[in-house]
This record gives C-alpha cells, sequence and structure tokens, in this order.
C-alpha cells in the first residue's frame, strides 16, 4: 500500500487544503459552469470551457488530497530519537567547499519549503542523508556538480 509520511502539522495543511476545495473552490466553479451555460451555444463557448477545466482541476485535487490523507503515515515527531537522520529529523549540515552551514528538516513532499530550510523526504539530499549519523561527510551530485557535505548536528523536534 502507498503511504505518505507526514508530520501532524502536513496533515492538518492537507485536511484545511481539502476543506477549501470542497466548501469554497467546488462550488464557486459550479456556479462559473452556471453562468457560462447562459451565453448560449457551448461548443464555441471559451468561457464554459475553461470553467469545465477548472472543474477537472478541482475535482482531481479533492481527490488526490482524499487519497493522501487516508493514506496518510502521521510521523509522531515527539517520539523521535537517536543518532540516525531518519523523517522529521532537524540535521545541521556544513557545505564544505564554502565552509557555510545550513540546517533543514526532513519533512512530506507537501510540507517542503525550502523558504522555511523544509526538506521533502524524497528529494536527493534528504534521501542521501536518511540512515546517516553525526560527523559523517558525502558528496551530493547537484547540476552544479559534487557537493562535499558532513552532517554536525542531528536533533528531532519536541
Amino acid at each position: 500500500m502507498l503511504t505518505f509520511p507526514m508530520t501532524p502539522q502536513g496533515l492538518v495543511q492537507l485536511q484545511k487544503e481539502l476543506t477549501l476545495y470542497l466548501t469554497v473552490k467546488r462550488p464557486a466553479v459550479i456556479e462559473e459552469i452556471e453562468r457560462a451555460r447562459q451565453y448560449g451555444d457551448l461548443s464555441e463557448n471559451a468561457e464554459y470551457h475553461a470553467a469545465r477545466e477548472k472543474q477537472r482541476y478541482t475535482e482531481d485535487r479533492i481527490r488526490e488530497l482524499e487519497f493522501k490523507i487516508s493514506n496518510a503515515q502521521v510521523v509522531d515527531l515527539s517520539t523521535l530519537s537517536g543518532p540516525k537522520i531518519v523523517f522529521g529529523a532537524i540535521v545541521t549540515l556544513l557545505d564544505q567547499e564554502k565552509n557555510e552551514h545550513s540546517t533543514y528538516q526532513i519533512v512530506g513532499v507537501d510540507e517542503a519549503d525550502l523558504s522555511q530550510r523544509k526538506l521533502a523526504i524524497n528529494s536527493a539530499l534528504a534521501r542521501e542523508l536518511i540512515g546517516k549519523e553525526e560527523g559523517v561527510s558525502f558528496e551530493l551530485s547537484t547540476p552544479r556538480g559534487e557537493k562535499l557535505y558532513t552532517i554536525e548536528r542531528v536533533s528531532y523536534p519536541g
């Protein structure tokens, strides 16, 4: 079975988005379709076709959100500890080339936001980090070439 690892906050975000689609966006699209139907011939009605396309997107997103929520694997971050990097870990890295430090938390795909230093579990960097411990150095292939990092600190929220 396909599961989607996420934090409790990630699940809440998906549930809020689903509620928005069900209570606001879906009804708005239905109104757009009804309004566009009043313009006459549907075969040449650009407004109608645009509204139907928006409806397809809305219904697809609702199905996707429902699927992810029903297959969520919510990880209680307060129970995590230990030296190995796992989902939910907060990792501080040293970029060997630039001598710069950066800290990331490994989260679910829908929670990822680099501006908040939240790294998707399926990203190349997160996949490289999983299972490693403090003090380990590793190379990561990037579009700009190989990067050498050292894991300086591993911690867990809570």
